[in-house]
């Protein structure tokens, strides 16, 4: 998701013990680590999976790291994989040096002055998984943090909401618009309508461990949006009629 609201975007910190990537993809590397074709391959990862993460060289950015390609609409190949459900991250992949070293990588890519975002997800970066870097805005420091095997699990609707007739409670009286953008969808934006208080449920590192979070605000705009990808959704599916436009 890029920047669509007038926050201030702040470097944080990861979600997870922080370790250099350039040494992960070298242990990586000696690892032998050098497979050919999409099948399955040592601890879940599929060959072209291993190959996005190997294959970038570190570099000189303000984090000390390269960056990930962000795959767009533009290209018919980024669209089928930006379209795709994402699959989980097995207990073996999430303690590997590959998932730090992606985790960290996806870090470094969002926060990156040429992407100016606020979250990104794993399809975006061509990895069919359910993992997303968010800024937690309503968090001190407003620090990015990677979450794994991440769902939205539920909607707060508050002591009173609307109901429907028979006392259903109306989910979509509880929803705002707001405008989006995505770095996925470059040039555009518009407005989405959204919860703005969830719960989320995502793996713990390295506790292993399922957890519940509940999430409010702008900050749950964003993981929604991110949520979307990881199902092959995107926010312009979303969109509210007419309210699509051009933007610099």
């Amino acid at each position: 998701m890029s920047v669509s609201y007038k926050y201030k975007k702040m470097k944080g910190k990861i979600h997870m013990r922080a370790v250099p990537v350039a040494a992960i993809l070298a242990s990586c590397f000696m690892l032998g680590v050098v497979l050919s074709g999409g099948c399955s391959s040592r601890g879940g990862w599929t060959a072209s999976e291993l190959d996005i993460i190997s294959s970038v060289i570190p570099g000189t950015d303000s984090l000390g790291t390269s960056i990930l390609r962000v795959l767009t609409i533009a290209d018919p190949d980024d669209s089928l994989v930006l379209r795709t459900p994402c699959a989980d991250f097995t207990p073996s992949m999430l303690q590997s040096p590959e998932f730090e070293a992606l985790s960290s990588l996806m870090l470094a890519t969002v926060q990156d002055p040429s992407e100016d975002g606020v979250g990104i997800a794993g399809p975006q970066v061509g990895i069919s998984r359910r993992i997303v870097a968010v800024q937690r805005f309503d968090k001190p420091g407003e620090p990015f943090e990677v979450y794994p095997n991440i769902r939205i699990s539920g909607v707060n609707l508050g002591k009173d909401p609307a109901l429907l007739p028979g006392g259903v409670p109306d989910l979509n009286a509880a929803m705002e618009p707001g405008p989006e953008g995505c770095l996925s969808v470059p040039g555009r934006r518009g407005n989405v309508l959204r919860y703005r208080d969830i719960d989320i449920q995502y793996t713990l590192i390295p506790a292993m461990r399922d957890t519940t979070e509940r999430i409010q605000g702008f900050t749950a705009v964003i993981f929604q949006h991110e949520c979307d990808h990881l199902d092959g959704v995107l926010y312009i599916d979303k969109v509210i009629p007419g309210s699509l436009q051009e933007r610099d």
